[in-house]
């Protein structure tokens, strides 16, 4: 498996844009590659910052397409599908979760770098009818956030980003999930004084 990761990573690589796509969708769907998607970023945009919303845009839409698919499976296939991956007492945590604050329940995970769990919430989102629109916004958004601040990092730390973002994750996870968690709060309560 190694062997393949690797060789995904230099195809990618040498594919740029098309490469992160690739990658971002394979990941996000049915196989798992932590933080390959997140690497390749940093490393394309080191040799060509000037490409950063490109590089971020695409790896997004990678994200966003591969989502979408696991959301499209959990939708059609139900709650059935969801029992066979994960194990009752999780499936039963995230509808908590999911009861309680909606679509925040896509927003945080998809910010937060790996190995933060994210495949659940995206596959609770489709047994639960999410609204597919909203969906994808949430993780349209949270994704090109993560990428885009990671190939900031990337231009202002260069071969130290990653380094930079291990040591950090937490804090920089946690002031994520926060401003996710305000805005949230935020938008609820506009949403609420509008319908009064």
């Amino acid at each position: 498996m190694k062997a393949f990761v690797t060789w995904l990573q230099a195809t990618a690589v040498a594919l740029g844009g098309p490469g992160l796509f690739v990658i971002g969708f394979l990941d996000s769907s049915f196989l798992s590659f932590p933080e390959v998607n997140d690497l390749l970023v940093v490393g394309l945009v080191m040799q060509h910052p000037h490409r950063l919303v490109y590089y971020a845009g695409m790896a997004t839409l990678g994200s966003v397409a591969g989502c979408f698919a696991l959301y499209y499976v959990a939708r059609r296939g139900g709650q059935g599908f969801v029992e066979k991956r994960f194990k009752a007492k999780h499936i039963e945590a995230g509808r908590r979760l999911f009861q309680k604050y909606g679509i925040l329940m896509i927003v945080v995970p998809a910010l937060l770098p790996p190995p933060a769990p994210f495949k659940i919430f995206v596959l609770l989102a489709g047994i639960m009818g999410v609204p597919a629109w909203q969906f994808l916004v949430a993780v349209f958004s949270a994704r090109f956030v993560r990428y885009f601040g990671e190939g900031l990092l990337a231009m202002y730390y260069g071969d130290r980003a990653m380094a930079f973002l291990h040591e950090h994750a937490r804090e920089i996870g946690l002031g994520l999930a926060g401003a996710a968690l305000v805005g949230g709060v935020v938008w609820i309560a506009i949403s609420r004084r509008k319908r009064v």
